[in-house]
C-alpha cells in the first residue's frame, strides 16, 4: 500500500486571518461503476491539531476499517460535506459530469470558501476556488483519502437501505456493482427504480424485456 502523506499545505490552524491558516478540502467520489444506485461524493477539510491515523484509498481498507475513519472524520475534521447524482441524474448527465455535480455538491455541504481545493484524478469539477488534481490522489494526499471513506461508506450504507426496498436483487451484498450475482438477478426481475438506464447491461435487459412484450 502506497504511503499516504499529508495534505499539502499542512498549516497550524489559527484564526481565519492568519497568513498561517488555510483551508484545504480534499474531495474524491465513489460509485461511477455500478449498474445501480447514486454516485457519492465526500469533501474533507481536515484538523492538523488532530491527526487521524490509517487514512489511506478506501478501496484498499477492510469495510471494518473504513467505519472506524468515518466515524473519526466526521468528528476530528475541521469541516466536512456529503454530495450525490442520483440515478436519474446520472442517466440525464452521463456518469461523469453527475460524479462531478456530486462533487459541487459535496463542497457546497462543507459550507467553507476553500484556499485550495483538490481532487482525486484528472477532471475539474468547476468549482470557483483555486482547484488542483491528483490522480491516485486517495493514495496521496490525506484529505482526499479521508473525503474517499467517506463517500465510500456514505454510499454502501445507501445500498444496504436500499436493499430492503428491492430485496431481490441482492444490494447489500454487491452495492450495484455488476457482480455474476446482481447481472443474474437483474435479467430475472428487470431493472428497478434505481438502476442506471443509461448503463448497456440496464438498457439491454430493458430492450429484451420490451421486446418479449411485443
Amino acid at each position: 500500500m502506497q504511503q499516504v502523506v499529508l495534505q499539502k499545505p499542512y498549516f497550524h490552524l489559527s484564526n481565519r486571518d492568519s497568513p498561517n491558516f488555510q483551508i484545504v478540502i480534499g474531495i474524491d467520489e465513489a460509485g461511477r461503476g455500478p449498474l445501480a444506485g447514486p454516485v457519492v461524493a465526500g469533501a474533507v477539510a481536515l484538523d492538523p491539531q488532530v491527526p487521524i491515523e490509517g487514512l489511506a484509498d478506501s478501496k484498499r481498507l477492510t469495510s471494518t476499517k473504513r467505519e472506524r475513519l468515518f466515524e473519526e472524520i466526521k468528528s476530528n475534521a475541521f469541516a466536512f460535506g456529503i454530495g450525490l447524482a442520483d440515478s436519474e441524474e446520472i442517466d440525464a448527465h452521463n456518469i461523469l459530469k453527475a460524479s462531478l455535480l456530486a462533487m459541487r455538491r459535496a463542497y457546497s455541504d462543507t459550507t467553507l470558501v476553500a484556499d485550495e481545493v483538490w481532487v482525486d484524478g484528472d477532471k475539474d469539477p468547476g468549482i470557483s476556488e483555486p482547484t488542483f488534481t491528483l490522480v491516485g490522489g486517495d493514495a496521496k494526499m490525506a484529505s482526499i483519502s479521508a473525503a474517499s471513506i467517506l463517500a465510500k461508506v456514505t454510499r454502501d450504507r445507501m445500498m444496504v437501505a436500499y436493499a430492503d426496498t428491492y430485496p431481490q436483487y441482492g444490494f447489500e451484498r454487491h452495492k450495484g456493482y455488476p457482480t455474476a450475482l446482481h447481472l443474474a438477478r437483474l435479467r430475472e426481475h428487470g431493472p428497478c427504480p434505481i438502476h442506471r438506464t443509461s448503463f448497456g447491461p440496464v438498457r439491454d435487459v430493458s430492450h429484451s424485456l420490451f421486446e418479449s412484450l411485443t
